[in-house]
């Protein structure tokens, strides 16, 4: 029997998955069936709209959650009060029906990891898995027994706000990072004491949104739709995921929060999903200004119909089912389906057999092992994107001038979607680098106060700091509220007057330092060629100075990849890694600069070729990337066949080894290409990776596999198929990864 660390890393969780699932007895299975229809059977219809309405917050409802007319709040996080508002719903009420609590917990509660763009970086999904158990933990203290996450959309404009919740732009790695959230969030049992349920949002295309502009169109071919935007929600459904939100997108004309195809015909029919599905916040009554539903009546109808079983926030349930009901426009089946999902969760969780937080169990935060995974967890998320002249690590012994507006920002440095983060827990880098490297030889200035200052009245402190110093880190990015929802932004430059003051600290002589804390990439290509190196922080959470203080003094080698590509200008976007060759594909040979081009010449003389003549082709930084203090080298590549059935598994073995002077991990990733399809194939596709530690002058012989079904795509049919034919493989430390052979599907 094959070792479990050479099957595919989504393949193992998916078995954990199941092996979980099939723990459970089928009696106890069916005991949950059979208590949720006899409740339902015992319910009025007022109680049954209950249940599928939202509201924010308990105060002022007290009244409604004792009629049974409220199946779940969001936005309390004082246990004492959960307790108040549950033992209203449990003892007061007539059928005594739990209220699900439901919160934002994005990347931590109390304890924050880095922000999930981040947590993609580090190419670890045990890691991930093991924040989002502890995330579970300290939000299920409080009584929080839901999330609105792992947000799996795929993300290929860092324009897009978003993008910062995101995993990144590659369907493989969000599917298996998404599935290990999952499994995280949900734990061995759903009905654990410190187990929530996880929420795949939002269904689906979101990340697509039009010029990066939250909220906004989405115009997806129904193939890319299959192969690119989908399969992470399905690899969501394959870990157990319990329930699903719907987007505030519309996906080909029609409103993804009423739209039949994702919602009835994949989620429900195709993928046999019986959890239950929530509306985004208000995106049931925004259907009216998307104009697909000429009033409040109407968008209830639509959404319930296609299976949103509850309404978040907006009252179009709660006011217009009864009447739906005695037109015919509904029939009373459409609603219990709708309260069978819920209930059915609910029992899951056990909150019908145990609702209330114990006193003593109750707000459990920040524990010794919750900050050290969260440490690790930024430690790896940190890409060593430049590092000349061995600029780093630097020495214990060094002047450091600790400059820039995100170097002592606790509350900045957490990111996103972090409402109950506590910043009295952050570490910042002014904080680790006096501990790291003492007080004495830290000399900071912040240059300026915020990362969109626009005056330099910091300045003069700053490059008085660096000149008195041995080497400058400068600090900087983009504070937290400048990415998330509704925080797009045309410009991703550094914000402000950084890229003036990195370049006023330049003209000092002294190496610097660039590190970037931001919620997406930004377009540092200009700016970067004035730093000697690069290290790309994202948010980190709340041991982020801890890990940056590791990782520049040496203590800790850099290891993360980059889950997204990051673009020299925005005019790139979008620009990812699995794109289409065209048939006129960039050449490297060919092109040729604008300000290179002779006066005069030729239309035709320039290769006529799929770039642009003043940005190229090629990306600042391709997906997959990071470098280290060591270097690997990849060699004999080889696989165990060369031709495969479409029921056999693929082993890719090669040598990894530590060539450097330092001990490091590398992320080795795998890519195909099918070079030939009956619908065009993308030029790469991620298809295995794994993490692999290694000593200075060690080697290893890596295996990783690839079931050939994993070669699937949607045909010209729109059937999913393995088609025969000639395969190209790559193994290497990024998307540009040059040890290649071939195989053959029969």
């Amino acid at each position: 029997m094959k070792s479990l660390k050479h099957l595919p890393v989504i393949i193992i969780m998916m078995l954990v998955s199941l092996a979980c699932q099939m723990s459970d007895s089928s009696d106890k299975i069916s005991g949950v069936e059979e208590r949720v229809e006899q409740l339902l059977g015992e319910m009025t219809l007022d109680e049954k709209i209950g249940q599928m309405c939202q509201v924010s917050g308990g105060q002022g409802n007290e009244e409604s959650i004792r009629q049974g007319m409220i199946g779940s709040i969001l936005n309390e996080v004082d246990p004492e009060n959960i307790n108040r508002l549950q033992k209203i719903a449990v003892e007061e009420s007539r059928l005594g029906i739990p209220i699900i609590v439901a919160r934002d917990v994005i990347h931590g509660f109390k304890t924050v990891f880095p922000i999930p763009l981040g947590q993609a970086a580090t190419w670890n999904p045990e890691l991930v898995q093991k924040g989002s158990r502890i995330a579970a933990s300290e939000a299920a203290s409080t009584g929080v027994r839901w999330t609105f996450a792992p947000m799996i959309d795929i993300s290929r404009d860092a324009r897009w706000g978003r993008i910062a919740e995101s995993l990144g732009e590659d369907p493989y790695l969000t599917s298996v990072l998404g599935a290990a959230m999952v499994t995280g969030f949900q734990g061995d049992s759903l009905n654990g004491e410190t187990s929530i349920a996880a929420c795949a949002k939002h269904f689906a295309g979101y990340g697509a949104a039009e010029g990066g502009r939250d909220y906004n169109t989405t115009s997806i071919p129904p193939r890319e739709l299959r192969d690119i935007y989908l399969p992470p929600f399905k690899a969501a459904v394959d870990a157990g995921v319990r329930t699903f939100m719907s987007g505030f997108n519309e996906v080909d004309g029609v409103p993804a929060t009423a739209n039949k195809y994702l919602l009835t015909d994949v989620l429900r029919n195709e993928w046999q999903f019986d959890g239950f599905v929530v509306s985004d916040w208000a995106s049931t009554w925004e259907m009216i200004n998307h104009g697909f539903a000429a009033d409040e009546k109407e968008a209830a109808h639509r959404a319930i119909k296609v299976g949103v079983d509850m309404e978040m926030a907006t009252t179009t349930y709660r006011d217009n089912i009864a009447a739906l009901l005695k037109e015919g426009a509904l029939n009373i089946e459409d609603i219990n389906q709708a309260v069978r999902n819920i209930l059915r969760v609910k029992f899951e969780l056990g909150l019908f057999d145990n609702p209330y937080i114990a006193e003593e169990k109750q707000n459990q935060f920040a524990r010794p092992e919750y900050l050290e995974a969260a440490n690790l967890a930024a430690t790896q998320s940190m890409v060593l994107l430049k590092n000349e002249q061995k600029t780093l690590p630097i020495n214990s012994s060094s002047k450091i001038a600790l400059i820039g507006p995100m170097a002592d920002q606790p509350y900045e440095q957490l990111g996103t979607w972090i409402f109950d983060g506590d910043t009295t827990l952050t570490v910042t880098p002014l904080q680790a680098f006096n501990k790291t490297f003492g007080q004495e030889n830290v000399l900071f200035a912040e240059g300026m106060p915020i990362s969109r200052t626009r005056h330099q009245k910091g300045f003069r402190k700053a490059i008085e700091q660096a000149k008195n110093s041995d080497v400058i880190v400068f600090c900087g990015g983009e504070e937290s509220i400048l990415s998330g929802e509704a925080h797009s932004r045309a410009n991703i430059d550094l914000p402000g007057v950084q890229n003036e003051l990195i370049k006023e600290l330049k003209k000092t002589g002294k190496p610097l330092v660039l590190v970037v804390m931001a919620g997406r990439p930004l377009t540092i290509g200009e700016i970067s060629e004035h730093a000697d190196a690069v290290v790309y922080a994202w948010h980190p959470g709340t041991m982020g100075g801890a890990a940056l203080a590791d990782i520049v003094s040496g203590k800790a080698n850099p290891s993360g990849k980059l889950p997204v590509t990051f673009p020299k200008v925005v005019g790139q976007i979008p620009i990812y890694y699995n794109h289409k060759n065209t048939g006129r594909p960039a050449n490297p040979d060919s092109w040729t600069q604008m300000y290179d081009i002779p006066v005069k010449a030729p239309q035709t003389s320039l290769g006529n070729e799929s770039h642009y003549i003043d940005a190229g082709f090629i990306p600042l930084y391709p997906f997959g990337y990071g470098l280290s203090y060591t270097s690997f080298e990849y060699s004999d590549l080889s696989l165990d066949k060369e031709v495969y059935a479409r029921d056999e598994t693929i082993e890719v073995r090669f040598t990894l080894s530590n060539t450097g002077e330092f001990a490091g991990e590398e992320v080795a990733q795998v890519y195909v290409r099918d070079l030939v399809g009956n619908v065009t194939r993308p030029v790469k596709e991620l298809k295995a990776f794994e993490r692999i530690d290694l000593q200075k002058g060690e080697s290893k012989t890596v295996t990783l596999t690839i079931p050939v079904q994993e070669l699937a795509f949607t045909n010209i049919d729109m059937k999913q198929v393995v088609e025969p034919g000639e395969f190209q493989l790559w193994v290497g430390g990024d998307s540009n990864a040059h040890l290649t052979t071939g195989f053959v599907v029969r």
